[in-house]
């Protein structure tokens, strides 16, 4: 629906065409999309948890992680509980202010995803490179500014970029994905997009390059210490990296994904493969991290088995209560 003036054109809802009739099914998807999102909530709010009660887990890369997990709640939390809605819904209409709010979280998520990684390939490079010098080079005054350099600026120059789009005249309604995207709507537009696309451009570059240098010239630090150094470094090195480097494959992977699908018209996409491929850049991270580093660091997994120990002897005092 449309509300016309003379000089401007209101939008006041968005259809997401991605969504199709499903039938019964829907209570089916409906389950499996809230089983995620719980497990999601459950994973990342334990692992940080765990990284704020265990005090010898109050070191700078763990605090890095635990921004990583608010993070990815953040995220999910910007996607799942409106795409279970949806998942209900007859009519897959969403009003504009939700829309763009929505279109907020996903852009806040993806830069401070990303750059949370490149803070933490940052991290890895001073541990790796200058073990010695490391607890005086990294201090916890550096990682909180560290943490809020990942954050703050992000949420502003989101601010910018929502208000642009927002402000946008548009000549249709129709949002051919599962949920808001800024890309999605700019397309919409039949005013001028000069401002808008100029801004997007610039931001997408500091965001997207400057995190990629930061994080190749670390490892390439790293690999070069590696090939130097000992055996004994070489295994540090894998132990701590191998994770984040992971991590950052399936962020990059996902974000490719987001990418093909908003620049470029996917109209003879089958349906199924348009919500996998818009689920995948919120969904995956989120679900993946929290499995990824409880497994993988064996300090988090020494504090999840001593905080699960700590939880039994509580239940069992309360039990004889």
């Amino acid at each position: 629906m449309k509300t016309n003036s003379t000089n401007s054109t209101k939008v006041l809802y968005f259809t997401l065409t991605a969504y199709f009739d499903t039938g019964l099914f829907k209570y089916l998807y409906f389950i499996i999309a809230l089983s995620l999102y719980a497990f999601i909530v459950g994973s990342n709010v334990l692992l940080i948890v765990v990284i704020c009660v265990n005090r010898s887990l109050h070191e700078p890369m763990y605090m890095f992680l635990c921004s990583l997990f608010v993070n990815e709640l953040y995220g999910s939390t910007g996607l799942f509980p409106f795409l279970l809605l949806q998942i209900l819904s007859d009519v897959h209409t969403v009003s504009a202010p939700l829309c763009f709010l929505q279109v907020f979280c996903v852009f806040t998520y993806a830069g401070v995803g990303l750059l949370n990684l490149a803070v933490m390939s940052y991290d890895r490079y001073l541990a790796i490179c200058y073990p010695l010098q490391y607890r005086t080079l990294m201090t916890m005054w550096k990682v909180a500014f560290l943490i809020a350099v990942t954050w703050l600026p992000r949420f502003l120059v989101v601010v910018i970029i929502t208000s642009l789009s927002a402000s946008l005249q548009l000549c249709g309604n129709i949002i051919n994905k599962v949920y808001c995207d800024n890309q999605s709507i700019v397309k919409l537009a039949c005013s001028d997009t000069t401002v808008t696309n100029i801004s997007g451009v610039i931001v997408s570059a500091l965001t997207i390059f400057v995190p990629v240098i930061l994080i190749f010239y670390s490892y390439m630090r790293i690999l070069k210490v590696c090939f130097s150094g000992s055996k004994q470094t070489r295994q540090k090195a894998v132990s701590t990296c191998t994770p984040h480097l992971v991590s950052l494959l399936n962020f990059s992977f996902g974000s490719f994904l987001e990418v093909l699908q908003s620049r470029f018209n996917n109209n003879n996409v089958p349906n199924m493969l348009k919500i996998f491929l818009s689920l995948y850049f919120l969904a995956c991270q989120p679900l993946f991290n929290p499995v990824l580093y409880g497994l993988k660091m064996s300090s988090i997994r020494k504090s999840l088995r001593k905080t699960q120990c700590i939880s039994q002897r509580l239940l069992q005092l309360l039990w004889k209560f």
